[in-house]
């Protein structure tokens, strides 16, 4: 991460063929979240939909060039951290991810936070913490967000990191959904 500026830590993404159980995390997820991205996309008034099954997904990706598979392993260390960012990686995006925490927080690190900023329009960011225990996973939104305002719905843009392991290794399996230049 550190030569790329994406803070310290390490990060491995998979290859073709996926591991079942990822492939099967990556596909059952993409299922049931494929009508909330796509009513996302209505409040953003945009036409683009996407379709029902992941596979016709990766195959506008591939169609579009888009052939490198995104699921990544990250491994943390103590003084490690990922720096806030989105995870952009062609023309064809899904509008969200998943985060799943492989290590006990308890008993394997210290620190190490689920972190996602909103940056809100005219006012100061805002900052959540998700709390995370070892076998949990997030949803969370790889851009944007509709968000509702005085005139409709407008883009909440999100950036997500880890904040600073203070103490012992932190490992997470990153599922996105759509496929890398």
């Amino acid at each position: 991460m550190a030569r790329h500026g994406y803070g310290r830590g390490e990060y491995r993404y998979f290859s073709y063929p996926l591991p079942d159980q990822i492939a099967a995390l990556r596909t059952e997820s993409y299922a049931r979240l494929a009508p909330i991205a796509n009513r996302w996309q209505e409040h953003f008034r945009n036409d683009t939909r996407f379709p029902a099954h992941h596979a016709d997904f990766i195959a506008r990706c591939h169609a579009a060039g888009q052939l490198r598979p995104t699921p990544l392993l990250l491994t943390y260390g103590k003084d490690d951290f990922n720096c806030l960012h989105q995870d952009l990686y062609g023309e064809h995006l899904f509008p969200f991810q998943l985060a799943v925490l492989l290590s006990d927080p308890r008993q394997d690190f210290e620190g190490g936070e689920f972190v996602i900023t909103e940056q809100r329009p005219r006012m100061q960011s805002r900052v959540t913490v998700i709390p995370l225990q070892k076998g949990d996973a997030v949803v969370f939104a790889v851009n944007d967000r509709p968000a509702p305002g005085a005139r409709g719905f407008f883009r909440m843009k999100l950036r997500h990191g880890v904040s600073t392991i203070r103490l012992g290794h932190r490992r997470t399996l990153g599922i996105i959904f759509h496929d890398a230049q």
